[in-house]
């Protein structure tokens, strides 16, 4: 994959101007842009049918967790905006990763159904909090394969698990990877970071990047410096 393909701007803000803004000041630089909850809560689809007209690939970051039909129903009007990418969270379930799968299947645009795994936000110790035994790595390894097993294109995951991921689930799985920070970066409220060079090292698909890029004086800029690690770190033929 070209580096720029690897390459997600989470958009974090809370206007379109901002958002429009920030999307023209990246550029060519990034293969697509992540509109979450803030986002869409504040400005709505017709954000996503903007960027998209202008020729952008939107990846929607909503996770959604809801029973199977109501999933499946999302995911439909969804894919209807002509979104690329989209997220649900894998402990939904089989049968709702299913009704995701299947609806985003049967949409003009087959956008790729990625399953949210375990936040970057968590540790082990708030995993146990909430009542789940065992590592975030097992949680995340057990959640990836269900969501493979029930048609989903990829998931969501801190890319200190990417490595494992990769072994577990093989190629052609994608693996997004929230939670990247350049060396030296403010570390923010993620818990579970690395270096682009590492995420792409690890197996990573994709990596999404916020601060980083957004809170740049130059976010053109900011994201050519990530492009030239993901270049560094990918194989060469």
């Amino acid at each position: 994959m070209n580096p720029r393909d690897r390459l997600i701007v989470a958009l974090d803000v809370s206007s379109a101007s901002e958002a429009q803004g920030l999307a023209s000041s990246v550029g060519e630089s990034a293969g697509a842009f992540k509109i979450g909850q803030q986002l869409f809560t504040a400005e709505g689809p017709a954000l996503l049918r903007d960027l998209i007209a202008s020729g952008r690939k939107v990846f929607l970051d909503l996770k959604f967790h809801d029973i199977p039909n109501t999933v499946g129903a999302a995911v439909r009007s969804v894919a209807e905006l002509g979104v690329t990418m989209l997220t649900v969270h894998a402990a939904g379930g089989a049968a709702m990763l299913r009704a995701a799968a299947d609806a985003a299947a049967a949409a003009p645009g087959r956008p790729l159904v990625l399953a949210v795994t375990v936040l970057t936000s968590l540790t082990d110790q708030d995993l146990q909090q909430t009542g789940i035994s065992g590592r975030v790595l097992n949680q995340v390894l057990r959640l990836a394969a269900l969501a493979r097993d029930n048609g989903c294109g990829g998931v969501v995951a801190s890319a200190q698990e990417a490595r494992e991921l990769r072994r577990e689930l093989g190629a052609g799985f994608a693996i997004v990877t929230p939670g990247v920070r350049p060396a030296g970066a403010d570390q923010g409220d993620q818990a579970r970071i690395v270096t682009p060079a590492q995420a792409i090292s690890a197996g990573a698909t994709y990596l999404v990047v916020g601060r980083p890029i957004t809170a740049s004086p130059d976010p053109a800029a900011a994201a050519r410096g990530i492009l030239e690690e993901i270049a560094a770190a990918c194989p060469q033929p």
